[in-house]
Protein backbone atom coordinates (compact mmCIF):
# COMPACT_ATOMS: atom_id res chain seq x y z
CA UNK A 1 0.00 0.00 0.00
CA UNK A 2 1.86 3.10 -0.90
CA UNK A 3 1.69 5.74 1.50
CA UNK A 4 -0.12 9.04 0.77
CA UNK A 5 1.57 12.47 1.40
CA UNK A 6 0.64 15.62 2.23
CA UNK A 7 2.04 17.31 -1.56
CA UNK A 8 2.83 16.20 -4.66
CA UNK A 9 6.38 15.67 -5.45
CA UNK A 10 6.02 18.38 -8.49
CA UNK A 11 4.60 21.00 -5.87
CA UNK A 12 7.02 20.41 -3.73
CA UNK A 13 9.96 20.30 -6.13
CA UNK A 14 8.68 23.68 -7.47
CA UNK A 15 8.83 25.08 -3.80
CA UNK A 16 12.04 24.13 -3.39
CA UNK A 17 13.54 25.08 -6.04
CA UNK A 18 11.71 28.89 -6.23
CA UNK A 19 12.80 29.46 -2.69
CA UNK A 20 16.46 28.31 -2.87
CA UNK A 21 16.55 30.52 -5.99
CA UNK A 22 15.24 33.58 -4.41
CA UNK A 23 17.53 32.89 -1.69
CA UNK A 24 20.35 32.43 -4.24
CA UNK A 25 19.75 35.52 -6.12
CA UNK A 26 19.08 37.86 -3.13
CA UNK A 27 22.46 36.64 -2.31
CA UNK A 28 24.58 36.97 -5.40
CA UNK A 29 23.19 40.41 -6.34
CA UNK A 30 23.31 42.08 -2.73
CA UNK A 31 27.06 41.13 -2.25
CA UNK A 32 27.97 42.25 -6.06
CA UNK A 33 28.58 45.63 -3.86
CA UNK A 34 30.58 44.37 -1.36
CA UNK A 35 33.57 42.27 -2.74
CA UNK A 36 37.17 41.91 -1.81
CA UNK A 37 38.25 39.66 1.44
CA UNK A 38 37.34 41.34 4.12
CA UNK A 39 33.72 41.36 3.38
CA UNK A 40 34.30 37.42 2.16
CA UNK A 41 35.88 37.08 5.75
CA UNK A 42 33.56 39.56 8.49
CA UNK A 43 31.53 41.86 6.85
CA UNK A 44 34.24 44.81 6.59
CA UNK A 45 33.44 44.73 10.35
CA UNK A 46 30.85 47.06 9.58
CA UNK A 47 27.54 45.22 10.60
CA UNK A 48 24.81 47.01 12.74
CA UNK A 49 22.51 45.96 15.69
CA UNK A 50 19.25 44.14 13.01
CA UNK A 51 21.24 42.82 11.00
CA UNK A 52 23.55 41.04 13.66
CA UNK A 53 21.25 39.45 15.47
CA UNK A 54 18.89 38.31 12.86
CA UNK A 55 21.86 36.15 11.49
CA UNK A 56 23.11 35.17 14.92
CA UNK A 57 19.66 33.74 15.33
CA UNK A 58 19.29 32.36 12.10
CA UNK A 59 22.26 30.79 12.11
CA UNK A 60 21.56 28.87 15.33
CA UNK A 61 18.65 27.52 14.53
CA UNK A 62 18.75 25.11 11.54
CA UNK A 63 16.11 22.55 10.53
CA UNK A 64 16.97 20.33 13.88
CA UNK A 65 14.62 22.24 16.04
CA UNK A 66 11.87 20.78 14.08
CA UNK A 67 13.22 17.05 14.74
CA UNK A 68 16.15 17.39 18.37
CA UNK A 69 14.12 19.35 20.74
CA UNK A 70 10.82 17.75 20.14
CA UNK A 71 12.35 14.13 20.04
CA UNK A 72 14.43 14.80 23.49
CA UNK A 73 11.53 15.87 25.45
CA UNK A 74 9.20 12.70 24.99
CA UNK A 75 12.26 11.21 27.28
CA UNK A 76 13.80 13.40 28.62
CA UNK A 77 10.79 15.30 29.84
CA UNK A 78 11.12 19.12 30.71
CA UNK A 79 15.01 19.06 32.09
CA UNK A 80 15.50 18.00 28.34
CA UNK A 81 13.80 21.00 26.81
CA UNK A 82 15.69 23.41 29.70
CA UNK A 83 18.91 22.07 28.39
CA UNK A 84 18.71 22.14 25.36
CA UNK A 85 17.33 26.03 24.99
CA UNK A 86 19.65 27.00 27.26
CA UNK A 87 22.55 25.06 25.62
CA UNK A 88 22.10 26.86 22.47
CA UNK A 89 21.78 30.13 23.99
CA UNK A 90 24.35 30.17 26.30
CA UNK A 91 26.86 30.68 23.92
CA UNK A 92 25.60 34.08 23.29
CA UNK A 93 26.45 35.38 26.81
CA UNK A 94 30.05 33.60 26.81
CA UNK A 95 30.45 35.30 23.63
CA UNK A 96 29.44 38.93 25.22
CA UNK A 97 33.12 38.30 27.28
CA UNK A 98 35.06 36.12 25.14
CA UNK A 99 34.06 38.23 22.39
CA UNK A 100 34.88 41.70 23.96
CA UNK A 101 38.38 40.27 25.06
CA UNK A 102 39.39 38.79 21.93
CA UNK A 103 38.42 41.99 19.48
CA UNK A 104 40.57 43.89 21.82
CA UNK A 105 43.41 41.85 21.94
CA UNK A 106 43.37 40.95 17.80
CA UNK A 107 41.01 43.61 16.28
CA UNK A 108 42.19 42.75 12.88
CA UNK A 109 41.05 39.36 13.50
CA UNK A 110 38.62 36.60 12.52
CA UNK A 111 38.64 33.56 13.95
CA UNK A 112 39.36 31.59 17.12
CA UNK A 113 41.75 29.12 15.82
CA UNK A 114 43.44 32.46 14.47
CA UNK A 115 43.49 33.62 18.02
CA UNK A 116 44.89 30.65 19.61
CA UNK A 117 47.89 30.63 17.41
CA UNK A 118 49.07 33.85 19.45
CA UNK A 119 48.14 31.53 22.26
CA UNK A 120 49.72 28.32 21.21
CA UNK A 121 52.53 29.10 18.22
CA UNK A 122 53.85 25.51 17.67
CA UNK A 123 50.97 22.83 16.49
CA UNK A 124 47.57 22.81 18.95
CA UNK A 125 46.39 25.50 16.81
CA UNK A 126 46.50 22.78 14.31
CA UNK A 127 44.48 20.43 16.60
CA UNK A 128 41.78 23.04 17.53
CA UNK A 129 41.42 23.94 13.82
CA UNK A 130 40.81 19.97 12.74
CA UNK A 131 38.39 19.68 15.42
CA UNK A 132 36.43 22.53 14.54
CA UNK A 133 36.30 21.82 11.01
CA UNK A 134 35.18 18.27 11.61
CA UNK A 135 32.42 19.67 14.22
CA UNK A 136 30.92 22.02 11.84
CA UNK A 137 31.21 19.08 8.66
CA UNK A 138 29.15 16.77 10.86
CA UNK A 139 26.83 19.89 11.36
CA UNK A 140 26.41 20.64 7.58
CA UNK A 141 25.96 16.99 6.66
CA UNK A 142 22.93 17.07 9.58
CA UNK A 143 21.47 20.23 8.29
CA UNK A 144 21.14 18.92 4.51
CA UNK A 145 20.00 15.41 6.03
CA UNK A 146 17.22 17.00 8.12
CA UNK A 147 15.49 18.97 5.18
CA UNK A 148 15.47 16.54 2.69
CA UNK A 149 13.97 13.82 5.13
CA UNK A 150 11.72 16.72 6.08
CA UNK A 151 11.10 17.21 2.33
CA UNK A 152 10.56 13.84 1.70
CA UNK A 153 8.33 12.84 4.90
CA UNK A 154 5.77 15.79 3.52
CA UNK A 155 5.60 15.06 -0.61
CA UNK A 156 7.80 11.75 -1.02
CA UNK A 157 10.69 13.35 -3.37
CA UNK A 158 14.13 11.12 -3.10
CA UNK A 159 16.56 12.61 -0.50
CA UNK A 160 19.52 13.10 -3.26
CA UNK A 161 17.16 15.81 -5.13
CA UNK A 162 16.39 17.98 -2.32
CA UNK A 163 20.11 17.65 -1.31
CA UNK A 164 21.25 18.53 -4.47
CA UNK A 165 19.03 22.09 -4.94
CA UNK A 166 19.73 23.26 -1.36
CA UNK A 167 23.15 22.66 -1.61
CA UNK A 168 23.74 24.15 -5.04
CA UNK A 169 22.05 27.24 -4.28
CA UNK A 170 23.89 28.06 -1.13
CA UNK A 171 27.17 27.27 -2.45
CA UNK A 172 26.26 29.48 -5.38
CA UNK A 173 25.55 32.84 -3.46
CA UNK A 174 28.37 31.56 -0.42
CA UNK A 175 31.00 31.41 -2.22
CA UNK A 176 30.57 34.49 -4.27
CA UNK A 177 29.89 36.49 -1.60
CA UNK A 178 31.13 35.22 1.43
CA UNK A 179 29.97 36.55 4.94
CA UNK A 180 28.36 39.71 3.63
CA UNK A 181 26.16 37.65 1.69
CA UNK A 182 25.19 34.85 4.10
CA UNK A 183 24.25 37.61 7.05
CA UNK A 184 22.46 39.94 4.26
CA UNK A 185 20.26 36.52 3.19
CA UNK A 186 20.27 35.52 7.42
CA UNK A 187 18.05 38.92 7.65
CA UNK A 188 15.22 37.78 5.19
CA UNK A 189 15.21 34.23 6.68
CA UNK A 190 14.92 34.93 10.13
CA UNK A 191 11.88 37.31 9.15
CA UNK A 192 10.52 34.09 7.51
CA UNK A 193 11.68 31.95 10.02
CA UNK A 194 10.25 34.32 12.96
CA UNK A 195 6.60 34.70 11.27
CA UNK A 196 6.14 31.16 10.01
CA UNK A 197 7.13 29.75 13.58
CA UNK A 198 4.43 32.30 15.21
CA UNK A 199 2.29 30.89 12.85
CA UNK A 200 2.46 27.30 12.84
CA UNK A 201 3.12 27.34 16.59
CA UNK A 202 -0.42 29.55 17.24
CA UNK A 203 -2.07 26.75 14.81
CA UNK A 204 -0.89 23.97 16.90
CA UNK A 205 -1.93 25.69 20.28
CA UNK A 206 -5.78 26.74 18.82
CA UNK A 207 -5.85 23.26 17.44
CA UNK A 208 -5.01 21.44 20.11
CA UNK A 209 -7.30 23.31 22.62
CA UNK A 210 -7.08 22.54 26.32
CA UNK A 211 -4.52 19.72 25.27
CA UNK A 212 -1.67 22.12 24.84
CA UNK A 213 -0.94 22.50 27.96
CA UNK A 214 0.88 21.35 30.74
CA UNK A 215 -1.86 20.07 32.53
CA UNK A 216 -2.22 16.96 30.00
CA UNK A 217 1.30 16.19 30.13
CA UNK A 218 0.99 16.01 33.56
CA UNK A 219 -2.08 13.66 33.45
CA UNK A 220 -0.64 11.50 31.02
CA UNK A 221 2.98 11.50 31.10
CA UNK A 222 3.99 13.07 35.11
CA UNK A 223 7.49 11.95 35.18
CA UNK A 224 8.38 14.19 32.39
CA UNK A 225 7.57 17.58 34.52
CA UNK A 226 8.56 15.61 37.88
CA UNK A 227 10.74 17.46 40.03
CA UNK A 228 11.80 14.42 40.99
CA UNK A 229 12.83 12.66 37.13
CA UNK A 230 16.46 11.79 37.64
CA UNK A 231 17.00 11.34 33.66
CA UNK A 232 15.63 15.01 32.96
CA UNK A 233 18.70 16.60 35.04
CA UNK A 234 20.78 14.32 33.08
CA UNK A 235 19.35 15.13 29.85
CA UNK A 236 19.15 18.57 30.70
CA UNK A 237 23.04 18.64 32.05
CA UNK A 238 24.11 16.59 29.10
CA UNK A 239 22.49 18.84 26.24
CA UNK A 240 23.29 22.19 27.68
CA UNK A 241 27.24 20.94 28.32
CA UNK A 242 27.11 19.10 24.75
CA UNK A 243 25.45 21.75 22.58
CA UNK A 244 27.56 24.90 24.68
CA UNK A 245 30.80 23.65 24.02
CA UNK A 246 29.92 22.94 20.69
CA UNK A 247 28.72 26.34 19.77
CA UNK A 248 31.46 28.19 21.27
CA UNK A 249 34.02 26.23 18.71
CA UNK A 250 31.49 26.79 15.90
CA UNK A 251 33.35 29.95 13.60
CA UNK A 252 30.12 31.32 11.95
CA UNK A 253 29.95 32.70 15.70
CA UNK A 254 33.37 34.23 15.72
CA UNK A 255 32.89 35.38 12.61
CA UNK A 256 30.30 37.87 13.49
CA UNK A 257 31.69 38.65 16.78
CA UNK A 258 34.51 40.62 14.25
CA UNK A 259 31.53 41.79 12.07
CA UNK A 260 29.87 43.42 14.58
CA UNK A 261 30.37 47.61 13.95
CA UNK A 262 31.54 47.62 17.84
CA UNK A 263 31.07 46.38 20.64
CA UNK A 264 28.21 47.42 22.02
CA UNK A 265 26.53 46.66 18.94
CA UNK A 266 27.77 43.13 19.26
CA UNK A 267 26.91 43.13 22.92
CA UNK A 268 23.04 44.06 22.41
CA UNK A 269 22.38 41.37 19.44
CA UNK A 270 23.76 38.76 21.57
CA UNK A 271 21.63 39.26 24.92
CA UNK A 272 18.67 39.94 22.18
CA UNK A 273 19.58 36.57 20.42
CA UNK A 274 19.71 34.64 23.70
CA UNK A 275 16.14 35.48 24.53
CA UNK A 276 15.24 35.43 21.69
CA UNK A 277 16.21 31.45 21.04
CA UNK A 278 15.45 30.41 24.59
CA UNK A 279 11.58 30.45 24.25
CA UNK A 280 11.77 29.22 20.62
CA UNK A 281 13.70 26.00 21.42
CA UNK A 282 11.23 25.31 24.67
CA UNK A 283 8.13 25.84 22.78
CA UNK A 284 9.69 23.02 20.18
CA UNK A 285 10.34 20.66 23.04
CA UNK A 286 7.06 21.42 24.99
CA UNK A 287 5.38 20.68 21.40
CA UNK A 288 7.27 17.52 21.96
CA UNK A 289 5.46 16.46 25.31
CA UNK A 290 2.07 17.20 24.19
CA UNK A 291 2.22 15.54 20.87
CA UNK A 292 3.59 12.55 22.90
CA UNK A 293 0.91 12.88 25.49
CA UNK A 294 -1.47 12.92 23.11
CA UNK A 295 -0.54 9.94 21.27
CA UNK A 296 2.58 8.36 21.92
CA UNK A 297 3.00 5.74 19.14
CA UNK A 298 3.83 8.71 16.58
CA UNK A 299 7.86 8.48 16.21
CA UNK A 300 9.08 10.88 18.75
CA UNK A 301 11.06 13.73 16.19
CA UNK A 302 7.80 13.72 14.12
CA UNK A 303 5.55 15.35 17.22
CA UNK A 304 5.50 18.64 15.76
CA UNK A 305 4.53 17.80 11.98
CA UNK A 306 1.69 14.85 13.46
CA UNK A 307 0.16 18.10 15.90
CA UNK A 308 0.51 20.11 12.84
CA UNK A 309 -0.73 17.88 10.04
CA UNK A 310 -3.37 15.83 11.32
CA UNK A 311 -6.06 17.26 8.76
CA UNK A 312 -3.56 16.92 6.29
CA UNK A 313 -3.38 20.21 4.99
CA UNK A 314 -2.21 21.54 2.21
CA UNK A 315 -1.21 25.32 2.80
CA UNK A 316 0.08 24.23 6.13
CA UNK A 317 2.65 21.39 4.47
CA UNK A 318 3.82 24.17 1.92
CA UNK A 319 4.25 26.67 4.66
CA UNK A 320 6.26 23.99 6.71
CA UNK A 321 8.46 23.53 3.41
CA UNK A 322 9.26 27.04 3.38
CA UNK A 323 10.12 27.03 7.40
CA UNK A 324 12.43 23.78 6.56
CA UNK A 325 14.19 25.29 3.54
CA UNK A 326 14.78 28.69 5.55
CA UNK A 327 16.03 27.68 8.45
CA UNK A 328 18.12 24.55 6.78
CA UNK A 329 20.02 27.25 4.15
CA UNK A 330 20.34 29.77 6.89
CA UNK A 331 22.83 27.59 8.57
CA UNK A 332 24.48 25.73 5.54
CA UNK A 333 25.48 29.53 4.58
CA UNK A 334 27.23 29.84 7.68
CA UNK A 335 28.97 26.89 7.85
CA UNK A 336 30.50 27.09 4.16
CA UNK A 337 31.07 30.27 5.03
CA UNK A 338 32.69 30.00 8.16
CA UNK A 339 34.80 26.95 6.95
CA UNK A 340 35.82 28.73 3.72
CA UNK A 341 37.12 31.17 6.33
CA UNK A 342 38.76 29.00 8.64
CA UNK A 343 40.59 27.92 5.30
CA UNK A 344 41.33 31.29 4.21
CA UNK A 345 42.96 32.59 7.40
CA UNK A 346 44.42 29.53 8.74
CA UNK A 347 45.84 27.68 6.11
CA UNK A 348 49.33 29.19 5.38
CA UNK A 349 50.75 28.46 8.82
CA UNK A 350 49.09 24.92 8.59
CA UNK A 351 49.80 23.80 5.30
CA UNK A 352 52.77 26.41 4.67
CA UNK A 353 52.51 26.20 0.89
CA UNK A 354 54.18 28.51 -1.87
CA UNK A 355 53.45 32.21 -1.38
CA UNK A 356 51.64 33.05 -4.26
CA UNK A 357 49.28 30.23 -3.18
CA UNK A 358 45.29 31.78 -3.41
CA UNK A 359 44.18 30.15 0.07
CA UNK A 360 40.36 31.20 -1.02
CA UNK A 361 40.32 29.42 -4.63
CA UNK A 362 41.71 26.28 -2.54
CA UNK A 363 39.13 26.70 -0.11
CA UNK A 364 36.42 26.99 -1.97
CA UNK A 365 37.11 23.54 -3.72
CA UNK A 366 37.97 22.16 -0.61
CA UNK A 367 34.18 23.01 0.89
CA UNK A 368 33.27 21.49 -2.48
CA UNK A 369 34.82 18.37 -1.51
CA UNK A 370 33.30 18.55 1.73
CA UNK A 371 30.04 19.32 0.00
CA UNK A 372 29.71 16.46 -2.07
CA UNK A 373 30.53 14.52 0.94
CA UNK A 374 27.41 15.89 2.86
CA UNK A 375 24.97 15.29 -0.64
CA UNK A 376 26.55 11.64 -0.74
CA UNK A 377 25.62 11.06 3.28
CA UNK A 378 22.10 13.26 2.72
CA UNK A 379 21.10 11.11 -0.03
CA UNK A 380 21.13 7.75 1.78
CA UNK A 381 19.31 9.49 4.79
CA UNK A 382 22.26 8.08 7.30
CA UNK A 383 20.87 9.01 11.31
CA UNK A 384 24.21 10.99 11.91
CA UNK A 385 22.98 11.30 15.64
CA UNK A 386 25.86 9.50 16.93
CA UNK A 387 28.39 10.88 14.76
CA UNK A 388 27.47 14.52 16.10
CA UNK A 389 27.51 13.02 19.75
CA UNK A 390 30.99 12.24 18.71
CA UNK A 391 31.39 15.78 17.51
CA UNK A 392 30.22 17.19 20.59
CA UNK A 393 32.93 14.66 22.96
CA UNK A 394 35.63 16.78 20.82
CA UNK A 395 34.28 20.01 21.59
CA UNK A 396 33.99 19.14 25.49
CA UNK A 397 37.30 18.34 25.90
CA UNK A 398 38.60 21.06 24.04
CA UNK A 399 36.59 23.98 25.76
CA UNK A 400 38.05 24.13 29.37
CA UNK A 401 41.64 23.99 28.12
CA UNK A 402 41.12 26.30 25.08
CA UNK A 403 38.89 29.24 27.04
CA UNK A 404 40.64 28.50 30.04
CA UNK A 405 43.84 30.04 28.08
CA UNK A 406 41.85 33.63 27.73
CA UNK A 407 42.49 34.74 30.46
CA UNK A 408 45.66 32.43 32.06
CA UNK A 409 49.03 31.71 30.57
CA UNK A 410 48.62 27.74 29.44
CA UNK A 411 51.75 25.55 28.81
CA UNK A 412 51.35 24.18 25.19
CA UNK A 413 52.39 20.51 26.24
CA UNK A 414 50.32 20.95 29.21
CA UNK A 415 47.23 21.91 27.00
CA UNK A 416 47.65 18.69 24.95
CA UNK A 417 47.94 16.74 28.02
CA UNK A 418 44.97 17.90 29.75
CA UNK A 419 42.47 17.83 25.96
CA UNK A 420 43.80 14.25 25.25
CA UNK A 421 43.43 13.14 28.84
CA UNK A 422 39.68 14.70 28.87
CA UNK A 423 39.40 12.90 25.53
CA UNK A 424 40.81 9.37 26.67
CA UNK A 425 38.32 9.46 29.37
CA UNK A 426 35.15 10.66 27.76
CA UNK A 427 35.84 8.26 24.86
CA UNK A 428 35.72 5.10 27.57
CA UNK A 429 32.70 6.27 29.19
CA UNK A 430 31.28 7.25 25.42
CA UNK A 431 28.04 4.64 24.73
CA UNK A 432 28.32 2.35 21.99
CA UNK A 433 25.61 3.34 19.04
CA UNK A 434 22.62 0.89 20.88
CA UNK A 435 23.39 3.01 24.24
CA UNK A 436 23.79 -0.04 26.25
CA UNK A 437 27.21 0.13 27.24
CA UNK A 438 30.84 1.76 26.57
CA UNK A 439 34.33 0.21 26.83
CA UNK A 440 34.87 0.95 30.34
CA UNK A 441 31.37 0.29 31.30
CA UNK A 442 30.48 -3.20 29.23
CA UNK A 443 33.50 -4.22 27.84
CA UNK A 444 36.60 -3.56 30.01
CA UNK A 445 34.63 -4.06 33.21
CA UNK A 446 31.45 -5.97 33.27
CA UNK A 447 28.42 -3.62 33.36
CA UNK A 448 27.11 -5.03 36.54
CA UNK A 449 29.70 -4.18 39.06
CA UNK A 450 29.00 -0.36 38.30
CA UNK A 451 25.79 0.93 39.79
CA UNK A 452 22.37 1.27 37.68
CA UNK A 453 22.85 5.40 37.33
CA UNK A 454 26.31 4.81 35.86
CA UNK A 455 25.16 2.50 33.23
CA UNK A 456 22.22 4.20 32.30
CA UNK A 457 23.88 7.74 32.33
CA UNK A 458 26.62 7.27 30.08
CA UNK A 459 26.25 9.87 27.24
CA UNK A 460 25.93 12.12 30.45
CA UNK A 461 29.14 11.20 31.84
CA UNK A 462 30.99 10.66 28.91
CA UNK A 463 30.81 14.12 28.25
CA UNK A 464 30.94 15.22 31.99
CA UNK A 465 34.12 14.01 32.26
CA UNK A 466 35.39 15.20 29.13
CA UNK A 467 34.31 18.52 29.84
CA UNK A 468 35.86 18.71 33.16
CA UNK A 469 38.56 16.78 33.83
CA UNK A 470 41.10 18.88 31.87
CA UNK A 471 40.56 21.21 35.00
CA UNK A 472 41.50 19.09 37.52
CA UNK A 473 44.92 18.45 34.87
CA UNK A 474 45.54 22.12 34.83
CA UNK A 475 44.59 23.20 38.54
CA UNK A 476 47.72 19.95 38.77
CA UNK A 477 50.15 21.57 36.23
CA UNK A 478 49.51 24.80 37.69
CA UNK A 479 48.94 24.55 41.25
Amino acid sequence: MDKTYFLTQSTSLTLVITISLIFAFLGIYHSKKFRGINNYLTANRNIGLFSLTTSLVASALGAWILFGPVAAATWGGVGAVIGYALGTAFPMIFLIYFGKKIRKEFPKGSSLVEFMRKKFSKSLFKFILLMTIFYMFIFLCAEVTAVAVLINYISGTELWITALIVLVATLSYTLYGGLRASIFTDNIQMIVIGVLLFVLISIISSSSGDNFSFSLVNEKNPQLISSKYIPGYTAGLTFFIAVAATNLFHQGNWQRVYAAKDYQILKTGLIISFFIIVPIVFLMGFIGMVSFSMDPSVRPDLGFFNLLLKDQTEILSLLIVVLGLALTISTVDTLVNAISSLFVVDGKPTFKLDKKTDYLKISKYFILILSVIAFGVASKGFDILYLFLLADLFCCAFVVTVFYSFYNKVDEKNAYVSIIIGLIAGFLMFPFPDFSKSLLVGVIFPTDIFSPFIAQSLLFLSFLVATFLPVIILKIKFR
